[in-house]
């Protein structure tokens, strides 16, 4: 066989608020903050595969090297990355995201790498009902670490690793049980523990700005899907550029509509004047807490998901 299978959804992790008791039975790596990608690599190239099945391959043109740096066919599950002043910047990666086929200006200005953390298939061979500690031996093998492409550690002890993260700004940690086999896209072996808040949203609707943003965007209204359908939890009005402003209002406005796409109650303060749209585009926030009603607290913007389907976007609860 010359080429990978078609589709292997991605591994999933459950969000953690601590280490767990028995955190031996891990090995545990750094969360990166950038956009999940499984490559499928055969004789006809690298394909390049989101969480939410969509082909990313001509954005990170880059990543192509792959194909001649593997037996194949193969396939890899990592994270695209791009990094400003040493650490994952996922702000920085926003202008890479959203273009089809990046100029050669854009390329050289935000380059990304490609860490690649598993192996799930590899010549003839399916390597998903194997334990992660086979699959990862099998990846260091391949010995990824020039280029784009880099294989990052793991390691035992999980409180050292979570402090090591901390320390360095990073977004938290990822446990994976040693003896565990790939689940594609279902059970949630793995665990993360994230040092900030961040949350998928599902864009509602806006409000026009105010003062210097009079003709802008002035914050977004936000949403999760529970069980009474979309319910509001917030709007957020920082954490924009004036780029990310304008691309934001070229993408609501063929989604405009004239009620609210909500399952809850707006506050009058928003509803008052609020632009309703179709709850299609997802977005990242940072936040400090949620509030007892139900409200993210001081949310900041970090950027769209493309990568996410809105009806997927969920109250993460920590276990």
């Amino acid at each position: 066989m010359a080429e990978p299978p078609r589709l292997i959804r991605p591994m999933l992790a459950s969000l953690r608020r601590e280490l767990p008791r028995d955190e031996a039975r891990y090995a545990w790596e750094l969360k990166w903050d950038g956009v999940r990608a499984v490559a499928y690599i055969g004789t006809g190239g690298v394909r390049l595969m989101s969480r939410n099945d969509k082909d990313m391959t001509a954005t990170y043109p880059e990543l192509a090297v792959l194909s001649g740096m593997i037996p194949v066919p193969a396939v890899l599950d990592g994270e695209i990355v791009a990094f400003a002043d040493g650490r994952p910047d996922f702000g920085r990666l926003q202008a890479r995201m959203h273009v089809r086929r990046p100029s050669g200006r854009l390329l050289a200005a935000v380059p990304v790498c490609y860490y690649v953390f598993d192996l799930l298939h590899i010549g003839p061979e399916s390597l998903l009902p194997v334990p992660y500690t086979q699959r990862r031996a099998r990846l260091d093998e391949l010995g990824l670490g020039t280029g784009p492409v880099h294989t990052p550690p793991s390691w035992q002890g999980g409180a050292a690793v979570r402090h090591a993260s901390i320390e360095q700004g990073l977004e938290g940690i990822v446990g994976k049980p040693l003896s565990s086999r790939y689940h594609p896209g279902g059970r949630r072996d793995w665990i993360k523990i994230k040092n900030v808040r961040h949350h998928d949203v599902v864009i509602g609707g806006w409000t026009p700005g105010e003062g210097r943003r009079r003709t802008m965007i002035g914050s977004l209204l936000l949403g999760v899907y529970h069980d009474h359908g979309l319910v509001y939890v917030g709007n957020v009005g920082t954490g924009f550029t004036d780029a990310m402003l304008a691309d934001l209002a070229a993408m609501l406005r063929p989604l405009a509509r004239s009620a609210s796409p909500f399952d809850t109650d707006v506050p009058p303060p928003f509803s008052r004047t609020a632009r309703w749209v179709d709850p299609d585009l997802v977005g990242e926030v940072a936040y400090l807490q949620q509030t007892p009603d139900g409200y993210l607290r001081h949310p900041s913007w970090r950027g769209l998901r493309p990568d996410k389907h809105p009806e997927n976007v969920t109250w993460e609860t920590p276990g």
